[in-house]
């Protein structure tokens, strides 16, 4: 038995971010590290800094907006970059692999918007996809880690204030609905299930010092189905990534689950 870490980190703008990047990955050893919003056509992504460190790195990105990658310690087997289904292929959100008997897919949800707006309707429709996609490639028997940035504060305890962020974006019953059916589908939120009353965030607003008044969200997820269950360690958010002065950091910090494999 070893341990395994997985991490899921919106780095918004891998460019931006590139020297802060480095060092956390210095400072946690991760095994295998996913990646949202790097904004950079693949072309341009930093592989020759990965490898240096020993990571294989499977990317599919965009320019300016979007993109997702998979870094790993050990190559991946049977990489997806693309699903065969209009929704989800329409940006660069979605990328997925196999680890030996492990599947990871790392998904980007869209942010949405205001309710009736198109890109609130393009949110519950990549949902209502996604869900698709799994039902027909997947099942709630096969190991599977989802993680990613899902732009859902999934309960009130998920965001810093119910009252005030009540039926805004990330809070709306739609997309917690959407979000609690891809649960149902067969994963369990690694997080809740051992921190089941804690208050943890993990993307705070740049504007008015939020970090440091602690006025976030838990927007970003490690989901494990069933057969994974029994090796999960911990879940933690990691506040030594986002409490940077500079370089200057991700309004996201990673979420890092320990599996015992």
């Amino acid at each position: 038995m070893a341990m395994f870490r997985v991490c899921t980190y919106n780095v918004n703008s891998i460019r931006s971010r590139r020297e802060l990047l480095f060092m956390w990955l210095e400072r946690s050893q991760v095994d295998v590290i996913c990646l949202q919003e790097t904004k950079v056509e693949e072309r341009a992504f930093p592989f020759p800094d990965f490898e240096k460190i020993g990571y294989h790195c499977y990317v599919k990105g965009q320019r300016t907006y979007n993109g997702v990658a998979i870094c790993s310690k050990l190559p991946l087997q049977d990489v997806f970059k693309d699903t065969s289904m209009d929704i989800l292929d329409k940006e660069s959100r979605i990328i997925g692999g196999r680890l030996g008997d492990i599947w990871l897919i790392n998904v980007y949800f869209p942010h949405g918007d205001l309710r009736g707006t198109p890109k609130f309707t393009y949110k519950l429709a990549f949902y209502q996809q996604f869900y698709q996609f799994l039902a027909e490639n997947f099942s709630p028997e096969d190991k599977i880690i989802l993680l990613g940035d899902m732009n859902v504060a999934l309960e009130d305890i998920d965001v810093y204030d119910p009252v005030l962020l009540r039926d805004t974006i990330g809070t709306m019953e739609e997309e917690r609905s959407a979000l609690r059916k891809i649960l149902e589908w067969g994963f369990v939120d690694t997080f809740r299930y051992l921190y089941p009353n804690k208050v943890q965030f993990t993307w705070w607003d740049y504007i008015g010092g939020a970090v440091w008044k602690d006025q976030g969200m838990r927007i970003d997820y490690i989901l494990v189905t069933k057969p994974l269950l029994p090796s999960v360690r911990d879940v933690y958010v990691d506040m030594w990534a986002r409490k940077r002065r500079s370089p200057k950091p991700s309004d996201h910090a990673p979420v890092v689950c320990l599996l015992e494999l």
